[in-house]
């Protein structure tokens, strides 16, 4: 069964003034507003969240809580998990993508729990994270264009 997720985005200016802004806000129904812009690099608000931060949040994210669930139907305790993910933006033939997310978490365990299997899980959880499963996913888009 298929679940949706639906969110605006919003974005007001003007593309001619120089430079022209590129601070917007996602929206989601019953969510906090989430203030994004394009990175510092690209002519962005270094405050805002940016494309590139928000990949690397949603892969560290899903990877996280896939391997938190994995843990606990395999009854290993995790008691702390802190990731220092990073996104590497690259052009590769005149293409630019995000080419590399590393994920670095120090994750904290029980005395005693089996770190062999703690490693086992960590890597078995890239298999069922569907943001990792996602990232060359099909775009669909429909445009609707107005004047004024």
């Amino acid at each position: 069964m298929a679940h949706h997720y639906p969110l605006t985005l919003s974005w007001s200016g003007n593309t001619l003034a120089d430079p022209y802004i590129r601070d917007a806000v996602a929206n989601a129904e019953g969510k906090v507003s989430l203030p994004v812009s394009s990175a510092a690099e690209f002519g962005g608000s270094v405050q805002r969240w940016n494309p590139e931060d928000l990949l690397g949040a949603a892969l560290a994210t899903c990877h996280m809580l896939t391997f938190l669930a994995l843990c606990a139907k395999s009854k290993i305790e995790i008691i702390g998990y802190e990731d220092q993910a990073v996104s590497v933006v690259d052009t590769v033939e005149k293409v630019t993508s995000v080419t590399e997310i590393h994920l670095n978490p120090a994750i904290r365990v029980a005395p005693g729990t089996n770190v062999e299997k703690v490693v086992e899980l960590f890597g078995k959880a890239h298999k069922y994270c569907f943001v990792a499963n996602s990232l060359k996913t099909k775009v669909l888009m429909k445009p609707a264009i107005s004047e004024g």
